[in-house]
């Protein structure tokens, strides 16, 4: 039926279009069409239905568009028919699913008549009457991760943190060897330079610490020895606190902080032959060794968690399997635990909750990646995927939403999301990014971010969306 068929026919009060071969009908199909009260589109091919097909028609009070091949209908095809009393939407095809959740609201509000109609798909729904369902049946709302923002530099780390109320990031750049800062610029709406750089020599990690109202930078080096810089905020720059013991730390590869009993900690994993991981403690002044866990065994990561409300490290190592390290609050030291057992190879541990339950991610270069679950004296496997060169795999959390990130330096980088009805990760999103190193969630102006660092390309940006299917 196309637009204006019935232009020179204002006075119709009653349309009938019955056992014929249309298969569509088009925008402002029945405008000037004043006085039409009866619409009658039955036993037809119709398959396709413009949005404002029915736009005009303020004194129709009786549809049917029964028989026909409709699988859905565009969304408030019914708007402006303020008159309708009675709708037929009998023997049509429809798939009830987040396209057609606008007919169920509209039928559940609506004072016209609607016959039943029954759905032709998905399977959750086969066979049961639109008019019996509630829009709440309906899972609409979806995510993604889109680009937001690409930036001209390399890094091989990037930490998000809080200071003097506002949002920053702080990326390590290892080639140009310096710590980069980025704020979000409110107006822009972009991140941009917001401190001078910290200049240092093959950078490795930048990683802030905020203790009463002052920053601190650990700026961790392969050369030189690792610093740690405080900001002056009366001055506006950042200055050279202290070293850090270039016996202990040689080879730095990870740094975590963490808080115990209001006393504030960094530990920092060392990965050389002849280093020591090393745990820092802040005494008012600046920072000293606090212990030292073990030598030799070239650490690649340590992970700060909590398991049963009881402080605890894990140690990835490239020479034994995780060890989990216990807090004994008596000597106020950590004690070892025990290990993962038949996890050998794994890089890093990263570790996340789901309702109570505690889970890890446990990082390999190739083979297969793991997520375990910690069943109350042992973490055990839940999940495998596949790495292809994998040197991060960072849980997160947006809301309600769970996410693990497998970056891959011989694929794409791999995003899953938690499945609740399933207890595990599914596969859904590949991004490309150049040999990943880090990822860090940033939320900001009611809007969410993850920020990827790249070893060999752009360090990127992404928005988390929020996507409704039924609009």
């Amino acid at each position: 039926i196309p637009k204006e068929s019935f232009i020179h026919t204002p006075g119709l009060h009653l349309l009938l279009f019955t056992a014929n071969i249309l298969e569509s009908i088009n925008e402002d199909a029945f405008i000037s069409l004043p006085h039409l009260e009866y619409l009658f589109i039955e036993n037809n091919q119709i398959n396709s239905i413009s949005p404002h097909a029915f736009r005009g028609l303020k004194t129709l009070v009786h549809l049917s568009l029964a028989y026909n091949n409709l699988e859905t209908l565009p969304r408030d095809l019914f708007r402006g028919l303020d008159a309708l009393t009675k709708v037929d939407l009998r023997g049509n095809h429809f798939t009830c699913d987040c396209k057609l959740k606008w007919l169920v609201e509209w039928i559940f509000s609506t004072n016209a008549t609607v016959d039943q109609v029954y759905c032709k798909g998905p399977a959750s729904h086969l066979d049961k009457s639109i008019n019996d369902l509630e829009p709440q049946s309906f899972d609409c709302i979806t995510t993604e991760l889109a680009s937001h923002q690409s930036l001209k530099f390399e890094s091989i780390s990037v930490e998000a943190f809080f200071f003097e109320n506002n949002q920053y990031v702080v990326f390590a750049q290892p080639f140009i060897g310096k710590c980069s800062f980025l704020e979000w610029d409110h107006v822009e709406m972009l991140f941009r330079t917001r401190y001078d750089d910290i200049d240092s020599t093959s950078t490795v990690i930048c990683k802030p610490l905020v203790i009463d109202n002052q920053l601190f930078v650990i700026v961790a080096q392969l050369f030189g020895g690792s610093h740690i810089y405080k900001r002056d905020s009366s001055a506006n720059k950042f200055i050279k606190l202290q070293g850090i013991d270039i016996l202990r730390i040689r080879k730095p590869n990870d740094i975590e902080t963490f808080s115990i009993d209001g006393e504030s900690f960094f530990v920092i994993a060392d990965s050389s032959k002849a280093g020591t991981t090393t745990i820092y403690k802040w005494n008012g002044n600046g920072f000293y060794s606090h212990q030292s866990l073990h030598p030799w065994y070239r650490d690649t990561d340590v992970e700060y968690l909590e398991i049963s409300s009881k402080p605890h490290l894990i140690l990835s190592s490239s020479s034994q399997r995780p060890v989990i390290y216990q807090w004994n609050r008596t000597t106020k030291l950590f004690e070892r635990r025990t290990d993962i057992p038949e996890m050998e190879d794994v890089y890093a541990v990263k570790h996340f909750q789901v309702d109570s339950d505690l889970f890890i991610c446990l990082t390999r270069f190739i083979g297969d990646s793991k997520v375990m679950r910690w069943d109350g004296a042992l973490f055990r496997e839940a999940q495998t995927m596949p790495s292809r060169g994998s040197m991060v795999f960072q849980p997160f959390a947006v809301g309600s939403w769970q996410y693990a990130i497998l970056g891959n330096d011989y694929s794409f980088t791999q995003v899953y999301r938690w499945d609740a009805k399933k207890g595990e990760f599914v596969r859904f999103q590949e991004l490309n990014i150049q040999a990943p190193r880090a990822f860090s969630p940033v939320a900001i102006d009611n809007r969410q971010f993850l920020v990827a660092s790249s070893f060999k390309g752009k360090t990127q940006i992404f928005e988390h969306r929020i996507i409704d299917l039924s609009n």
